[in-house]
């Protein structure tokens, strides 16, 4: 069975998460940690639940979410993926870090393209890839249906959603993907999001208001405005 640890890295407070298996194989998804002190604390955490990290994972391109990929990429030696339309994301992180507080230099080399993966094998178990663009254009979150969980990256936080007016970021687009891709899974299915608290699709159905007023019909999630006659 699938567990899942938690680690919150860098100033815009970015989840990190390991998710191992009783193989003790891991995967690192989001690696954000930026600081020294964070990146040891990722060796440490590895380092005492006796784990093996066999890949790097990121749900999207953006420099909180990758600015710890390299370090792990250089300190375990494991493949990194990506899907191909966050490439040039990515690529352009060196460029902006700076005024949002990060000093890049490189960014790394993609192994993977999530593109064309529709799972990862981890240990005895396998982690499924799902398309979810909106808040960038090759946005994925992963799903593991043996433990009803999903990273849903910058897509879906709890009782909000992941922003749209950077490079990439289309609305309606974003808001398919969690109506036709996300609530499907099932209420059960809990969902841990790139920042903030986790929840469940129940919980997001009921209390999240882009959701309530898409699935009420007010406004459907291609933009458009619905009336009512009374």
């Amino acid at each position: 069975m699938i567990k899942l640890a938690t680690l919150t890295f860098n100033p815009f407070g970015e989840n990190t998460y390991v998710l191992f298996d009783e193989t003790k194989q891991c995967a690192l998804v989001d690696a954000g940690c930026y600081t020294e002190q964070e990146r040891q604390t990722l060796v440490a955490f590895i380092a005492k639940n006796d784990l093996e990290p066999v890949v790097a994972i990121n749900t999207h391109g953006h420099v909180d979410h990758i600015c710890g990929v390299e370090f792990v990429k250089r300190q375990w030696g494991v493949p990194f993926a990506l899907h191909r339309n966050e490439w040039p994301i990515m690529e352009l992180a060196p460029s902006y870090a700076g005024g949002m507080g990060f000093d890049i230099e490189t960014v790394p080399a993609v192994e993977i393209d999530l593109a064309e993966t529709t799972d990862i094998p981890l240990g005895k178990s396998r982690l499924h890839i799902l398309q979810t663009p909106g808040h960038a254009p090759g946005h994925v979150a992963i799903h593991v249906p043996e433990a009803e969980l999903l990273l849903t990256g910058d897509l879906l936080f709890k009782e909000s959603i992941g922003r749209t007016d950077l490079p990439g970021g289309d609305y309606p687009t974003l808001m398919e993907s969690i109506i036709e891709r996300v609530i499907p899974l099932g209420g059960d299915t809990r969902i841990f999001p790139g920042h903030g608290p986790h929840s469940t699709v129940a919980h997001e159905v009921m209390f999240n208001p882009f959701i309530v007023e898409a699935l009420r019909g007010d406004v459907n999630y291609k933009g458009e405005a619905t009336t009512h006659e009374n």
